[in-house]
């Protein structure tokens, strides 16, 4: 055979199959020497990465195995569309047709989707500029576009992908998006249900047929997550009210013709109401069977619970992790009498082994120091393992607010049936913010508002904030900064320097003004994990204008227009509610004192808050919050007006213009007082049209509390009250409260308004 006949090519079946066999023979050859490697077809790719990735060298045998190889190898590297070996003589051609680069990627038609956001996906993907272009790429990217209207209601979204060729072997690749109308929820029916009304069910989903208010809580647009999520609060709903045997048979979604309406059918099998007859306990507790006995939150004579076997199955286990027994099993064994709809719980446990923890690795917290999170542990490495210490170390790690999630997670030590390790993985949050803005109450008028805040300065978890607030009543720039760990065993130390301008609550704006400037310095020692106390001492500076106000005109009479004063403080907090921001449960005290102890004022005065909240179910939460404050002067002098307590607005007695209640000037304006009582109840519930949205909601309140002067006795009859209703909203630029207040027990001489808003106000 002459060496023009001696041409042959392997061609790839596909990119798929390359990596099994990639090429076929066109015929039989003879093994033969290769005097020579060519390279042809190559435009971007560098010879070296070719000759790098084949097994390939002058001078020795080539063989169909080698050259098999040399092609999956190639067409391995995602470089290449075609793949070919030609023999000319004895020199090996290696023939190569390179993949189309992209030069850009374009969306049109968007609007549900922010394009960047898009190629920000793509590139994550290997689809970007400047890549060898991939079909099979372009391809899952339309799909995952067009799942993701799906997710957004948008059922009848198309998607077209166009690859248009350039020069210099190039493709622009455009994404022709067609939106469509959203899908919404037409009809929800729960089909199987007796035992309660279907409307009582339908409340407790997130899911609904829409209301006036669906443009914002998206309530009417399906989400097949939203729905499991309903599926499960029915369950959970049932099994909660006895019916053991409840179950969820099928959920058909069904999408119009126009794919502009959903309706979804859950059809549910309630079964029988059971009653429980008895819980008794099996295995080994320890030989401490009272003390287990004290967690069980089943109740005999009652409608059989799930959530009160869960707690309790959940309660021993995590009993046994406080002695170490890190694999405890614990299983709540029903025997069900069918015939008299009774059932009865057998609690087995075994306590397996006692372990401990070998190792605390940290992940997720790529700005955070890992100090900062470990400072936090209860739970400690070489110590045996206790679930009540690893719970309360996740707790902490989630209070520092630098975390949107944090997770614990316990795995085996392989070898070591003793040993575990604790991994804690961290999900971190922007930690700093600049706000500018705007803000507008019916006490302050429109103000200015300015601030820095950085809650984690380069991962140390010291905070740093700057405030500016220029509103026509109270203007302050406050410069703070605290150490959360000054020691090592969790003294904080926080420094405050202010300067504040101050002008009547009530009556004209040129009546006085103060001018407040000083500096603190504050300690925080923690006692328990939910105790705190805190000490500390400052100095400052008053300036006082009194204008026409009586009682600044005797202050200024007794301490002149500047003073001073060296005030100490001590408060002390106890914070036990589940949020901060939207509490559901859960207790938080505060006290706080400060005195004057030296310069030329002397005083001593005191504040004690209480509140408890309390969840009577999902959507439903009633509040309650008390405040009494306390003043004093020290050393012979008066109380000063300065530190008068004010009441009536919002924060207090709503429906009385604010800070208006209590005594009065001879010209009408409040005075203040030396104490203060302050009682406030509130009902919460979802706002109509909002479902289960905790962000906005509707409340109805009851007020009571006023102002004493100092000489005064504190009497019920003279404490004013209000009722009304009003909306809470978590809104982008804080909490947000609207009120409208009817007086129950007000005076003559008392201010009434009646509508009152703030931003940032609590209670």
């Amino acid at each position: 055979m002459n060496q023009a006949l001696q041409r042959f090519k392997l061609r790839s079946l596909s990119a798929l199959c390359a990596g099994l066999f990639a090429s076929t023979l066109a015929w039989s050859l003879e093994p033969f020497v290769m005097r020579d490697i060519r390279i042809e077809g190559l435009q971007r790719v560098e010879p070296g990465t070719v000759f790098a990735s084949i097994a390939l060298r002058a001078g020795e045998t080539f063989t169909e195995d080698k050259g098999s190889a040399a092609i999956r190898a190639l067409f391995g590297l995602g470089l290449f569309k075609d793949v070919r070996l030609e023999v000319s003589g004895d020199v090996l051609v290696v023939v190569l047709e390179e993949r189309p680069i992209v030069a850009d990627v374009d969306f049109v038609g968007l609007k549900e989707f922010d394009k960047d956001a898009l190629r920000k996906a793509l590139r994550e993907s290997g689809l970007y500029e400047g890549q060898p272009f991939d079909r099979s790429l372009a391809d899952k990217a339309e799909q995952e576009l067009k799942r993701q209207y799906i997710n957004r209601s948008r059922y009848g979204a198309q998607v077209l992908t166009t690859v248009t060729p350039v020069e210099r072997n190039r493709v622009n690749l455009t994404f022709t998006v067609t939106e469509g109308q959203l899908a919404k929820i037409k009809e929800m029916r729960i089909v199987g249900a007796s035992a309660f009304r279907e409307s009582t069910l339908r409340d407790l989903f997130d899911l609904d047929t829409g209301g006036w208010l669906s443009w914002y809580t998206k309530s009417d647009r399906y989400s097949r997550l939203k729905l499991n999520a309903d599926l499960e609060a029915l369950r959970s709903y049932y099994l909660t009210r006895g019916y053991l045997d409840f179950r969820i048979d099928s959920t058909q979604v069904a999408i119009s013709p126009d794919k502009q309406q959903i309706l979804v059918t859950i059809n549910i099998t309630e079964g029988e109401r059971f009653v429980v007859s008895g819980v008794r306990l099996e295995g080994n507790y320890l030989g401490r069977e009272q003390e287990f006995k004290t967690l069980v939150s089943i109740k005999p004579g009652l409608a059989y619970n799930a959530d009160q076997v869960s707690q309790t199955t959940k309660a021993f286990t995590e009993y046994f992790g406080s002695f170490g027994y890190a694999f405890a099993r614990v299983e709540a064994v029903p025997e069900v009498d069918r015939v008299n709809n009774r059932v009865s719980f057998v609690l087995q446990a075994e306590p397996s082994r006692r372990a401990y923890v070998r190792r605390i690795n940290v992940a997720g917290n790529t700005r955070t120091r890992d100090e900062v999170v470990r400072r936090e542990f209860r739970q400690y490495e070489s110590s045996w393992y206790d679930s009540d210490k690893i719970r309360l170390s996740r707790d902490r790690v989630n209070r520092l607010g630098y975390f949107t999630q944090v997770d614990v997670d316990t795995q085996d030590v392989p070898g070591t049936p003793d040993q575990v390790d604790l991994n804690f993985t961290v999900v971190e949050k922007p930690t700093g913010n600049l706000n500018i803005g705007a803000g507008y109450s019916t006490a302050d008028r429109l103000s200015l508002i300015a601030g820095i805040r950085q809650e984690n300065v380069l991962g140390t978890g010291n905070f740093l904030g700057l405030e500016l607030n220029t509103s026509r009543l109270n203007r302050q720039v406050v410069l703070t900064t605290v150490d959360p760990y000054f020691t090592a065993d969790g003294v904080s130390r926080a420094f405050d320097i202010y300067s504040r301008t101050n002008r009547p609550l009530t009556g004209e704006a040129t009546d006085y003004l103060l001018q407040t400037q000083g500096a603190s310095v504050r300690f925080g020692v923690p006692f328990t994990e939910v105790d705190t106390v805190f000490f500390g001492a400052g100095v400052e500076s008053w300036s006082v204008t009194p204008g026409s106000n009586p009682g600044l005109l005797a202050y200024t009479q007794q301490y002149g227009g500047r003073s001073r004063s060296l005030p100490l403080t001590l408060g002390w907090q106890r914070d036990q509610r589940d949020s901060a921001l939207v509490p559901t449960k859960g207790w938080y005290q505060r006290f706080s004192g400060d005195w004057g102890a030296g310069g030329d004022v002397r005083y001593v005065r005191a504040v004690y808050q209480l509140q408890n909240y309390i969840a009577l179910n999902k959507q439903y939460t009633i509040g309650f919050n008390s405040e009494f404050g306390f003043g004093k002067g020290m050393s012979g002098q008066p109380y000063p007006v300065l530190k008068n307590f004010y009441s009536g607005g919002l924060g207090s007695v709503r429906g009385f213009e604010q800070g208006s209640l209590g005594p009065r000037y001879d010209n009408g304006a409040a005075r203040g007082g030396a104490k203060k009582i302050t009682l406030n109840g509130e009902l919460s519930a979802p706002f109509p049209g909002a479902g289960n949205d905790r962000t906005l909601r509707l409340f109805g309140f009851v007020d009571a509390g006023n102002v004493f002067a100092a000489g005064d006795p504190i009497s019920a009859q003279e404490l004013r009250a209000s009722t009304g209703v009003g909306i809470s909203w978590i809104s982008p630029v804080g909490p947000l409260r609207l009120a409208l207040a009817t007086p129950l027990r007000r005076q003559a001489e008392d201010r009434i308004q009646r509508f009152q808003f703030q931003i940032g106000t609590s209670f």
